[in-house]
This record gives C-alpha cells, sequence and structure tokens, in this order.
C-alpha cells in the first residue's frame, strides 16, 4: 500500500545563470520545475529541508502547492552533489490521479538470514534493486518486499517470482530480469601442486644451509 500524500510548498522562480543558482543553494533553497498536464513548465525554488523531509517521508504522490494552488505531483527526477549527496536541482511532473503512470520503485529482500544457502556460507547478492511498475499515482508502492528465505546456494530468484501490489504492473521482462542470487563462498585454497613445491622449497632450505656450512670449513 502507498504512502499517504505529503504537501510541498515552493516559490516561483526567475530563469538566471548559474551565478544565480550557485547563490540560490548558498542560501538553502533548491530549484526545481514542475511541468506535465495541460500547464506551462513553470520553474520554482524550495527550502532544501523541506524537500528533504518531503521525499523521505512522503509517499509517490505529493501535493505541491504553488502561488496558492494545489497540484498532485510525483518526483521525475533529481541531481545531487557527487560528494556532499545534497539536492542540487529536483523536476516534478503533476500528474491526474485518475490515470495512470509508470514508475520505478524498490525490490526489498527480507528473511534472507532464514535462507538454506546464507546458512550454509553462502552470499546473497541482489543483482536488480529498482524495478518498472505501472499503477495510479497514489497506488505506487515505496518497496516491494520479496520474501529470499527459500533460497539454496545456486538458487536464483526473477521478477517472475515477485508478487505486485494489486493494482501494480510490473513492466520488466518477468523471466529475465534476475532479482537476486545465493552464491558460494569464495575459499582462499592452495592447490596440492602449490602446497607440495612449498613444502619441497621448505626442507631443502635446511640441507642448503648445511652443504655451505660444511664447504666453508675446509
Amino acid at each position: 500500500m502507498a504512502a499517504e500524500e505529503t504537501t510541498l510548498t515552493v516559490a516561483p522562480r526567475e530563469i538566471e545563470g548559474s551565478r544565480a543558482v550557485r547563490r540560490l543553494r548558498r542560501s538553502g533553497l533548491v530549484p526545481g520545475i514542475v511541468y506535465g498536464g495541460d500547464a506551462d513548465p513553470v520553474p520554482f525554488q524550495v527550502d532544501a529541508r523541506e524537500l528533504r523531509n518531503a521525499l523521505a517521508h512522503g509517499g509517490a504522490v505529493i501535493q505541491l502547492t504553488l502561488d496558492g494552488a494545489k497540484t498532485p505531483v510525483v518526483l521525475k527526477d533529481h541531481h545531487r552533489h557527487p560528494v556532499s549527496g545534497n539536492m542540487l536541482h529536483v523536476d516534478l511532473l503533476r500528474v491526474d490521479l485518475s490515470q495512470r503512470i509508470t514508475a520505478t520503485t524498490i525490490v526489498e529482500l527480507i528473511n534472507a538470514e532464514d535462507a538454506p544457502g546464507i546458512k550454509t556460507g553462502g552470499v546473497l547478492e541482489q543483482v536488480t534493486r529498482e524495478i518498472n511498475i505501472e499503477a495510479l499515482p497514489t497506488e505506487i508502492p515505496e518497496v516491494i518486499e520479496l520474501d529470499v528465505s527459500h533460497l539454496a546456494i545456486g538458487d536464483s530468484v526473477y521478477l517472475s517470482d515477485l508478487k505486485p501490489p494489486e493494482g501494480v504492473a510490473l513492466l520488466d521482462d518477468l523471466d529475465e530480469t534476475v532479482l537476486a542470487s545465493v552464491l558460494a563462498p569464495r575459499l582462499s585454497v592452495e592447490s596440492e601442486d602449490e602446497i607440495e613445491t612449498e613444502t619441497e622449497v621448505a626442507g631443502e632450505k635446511p640441507a642448503e644451509a648445511a652443504s655451505e656450512g660444511e664447504g666453508s670449513e675446509g
């Protein structure tokens, strides 16, 4: 079930150069744009903390308040600073709550500690974490859980094994999209030849030392 929608208040923004955008960010604001539907794209600015809270605690749908008018939107794209992780820009898409849209959601693996493959030393690898879905904006789940408690070493689970919530359609290839696998543990074991070689070398050293000692006595 999707989380409840949240509200985000933004202010209109004039399109200016990169210097003005840097000043905006230094003052704790994030530039953004909202587009889609029948209206024109509108650039805006929003408090960085309020944006962070809205994205962290809200559901897929955000009620955007701009110039006193509320519009349902979803996060379409965003850009973060590669080092600090601070939000640099955000794109919001207007949506019709009665129309299905495409979106992405996260696959969350659960009960891995109960999997036979993990208990015997295997390593769980999540191959695909984000998948494409289609649903009404209010029914987009933040995560879809996948039980992996039955996996043994060498087993894999595919998108076809994932049961989405009612009203949510999976868009990726059901049979080709690998979600997770349990791999055999990687053991660092020397081969018998390497062990024999090391043993021979170790055994020769005392004899060589003794031979050298006898030669020096004469």
